[in-house]
């Protein structure tokens, strides 16, 4: 049993993860954290998220010693903010633990992506270098002998998982960027209540148009580059991404078909649609990504469908433990 410990474990995808954890054969929950300054300290995790209660009754505790918890720890897990995440990592890494950050901190290795998207200048730039980008279905051999894996975005695995198998294979005219329209639900924003997160305020509206940090993440790991617009829905949770892209001369629907089956035949956590669309009803509380694709002429529109807690984070940095450590590939998530 592997000590796994989270950290910033009191929002919602800290939540899910204590749950996950806890229901893993092979990892034992061993510490729940939060900052020094929370008010959440030494509160029980159930109270703050009631599913829980009666399954995980662990309290909250303050991360006052990180070197303390290092020496402890076996895995840890980082649902903490871009900047914190930044700090703590290296500090895990020291000590030798298997270190899953939920953030950005470590998802893009350049030199001005860190002060351009996320309002810092990156001062670990080795680990950087190191660092895995854990996009599951497509990195588990370099996932697998790392110390370091940087859990994507949950807008960049929706849209990556669809648009990847078709540009590794050269199906889409490279003329004509993707366009990637993607919706989230209210989640997406964590748990601080704000007027932007309001139920009461938030109408289905595009966000970040041109300037999302998420839009040079995808167009990074995918190595094109896409129009990428975000929206806001006012539900809780889920994430559906509509992509149009053209096709290149030849390709036909059947090409398609063939490329995504064989890319994900051997992946649990991807669930194929020819020729329907993926809803949200299908995907919410669930570790799966479902794509659907359609072709008409020579364009093609893909939905790609992901619980944004789950498969946009917290499920698929259990996929990555999985996969760092010979799991299963889904145990603790099905």
């Amino acid at each position: 049993m592997l000590n796994t410990h989270i950290i910033g474990a009191s929002g919602y995808t800290g939540a899910e993860l204590a749950k996950i954890v806890h229901n893993h054969p092979s990892l034992k929950l061993a510490g729940l954290h939060v900052s020094a300054q929370s008010t959440d300290s030494h509160t029980a995790i159930s109270e703050l998220h009631g599913q829980l209660k009666g399954i995980v009754d662990l309290p909250l505790l303050p991360l006052i010693d990180p070197q303390a918890v290092a020496q402890q720890a076996d895995v840890v897990l980082l649902a903490t903010a871009h900047q914190v995440s930044h700090d703590l990592a290296p500090i895990f890494l020291a000590k030798g633990c298997q270190v899953f950050d939920l953030s950005g901190a470590f998802r893009v290795a350049s030199d001005s992506f860190y002060t351009d998207f996320y309002g810092f200048e990156h001062q670990h730039k080795n680990w950087l270098e190191l660092a895995v980008y854990g996009l599951a279905e497509w990195n588990a051999k370099a996932i697998a002998d790392a110390q370091l894996i940087a859990v994507p975005g949950c807008y960049p695995t929706a849209s990556q998982l669809a648009l990847k198998p078709l540009i590794e294979a050269n199906l889409l005219d490279a003329d004509q960027w993707p366009v990637i329209n993607a919706v989230s639900g209210v989640s997406g924003a964590g748990r601080k209540a704000s007027m932007t997160n309001s139920f009461c305020e938030v109408s289905l509206q595009a966000y970040g148009i041109f300037n999302h940090r998420h839009q040079p993440e995808i167009a990074t790991h995918l190595g094109c580059d896409v129009i990428f617009t975000p929206h806001l829905g006012n539900f809780k949770r889920g994430i559906l991404a509509t992509i149009t892209a053209k096709l290149t001369a030849g390709v036909s629907a059947d090409d398609i078909a063939a490329v995504l089956t064989k890319a994900y035949a051997n992946q649990p956590a991807v669930r194929l649609l020819e020729n329907k669309t993926a809803s949200l009803d299908s995907v919410v509380n669930t570790c799966f990504c479902d794509i659907g694709w359609q072709v008409q002429g020579s364009h093609i529109v893909l939905t790609s469908a992901i619980d944004n807690l789950l498969k946009g984070a917290s499920s698929q940095a259990v996929q990555c433990i999985n996969i760092r450590n010979k799991f299963s590939p889904l145990s603790g998530l099905i």
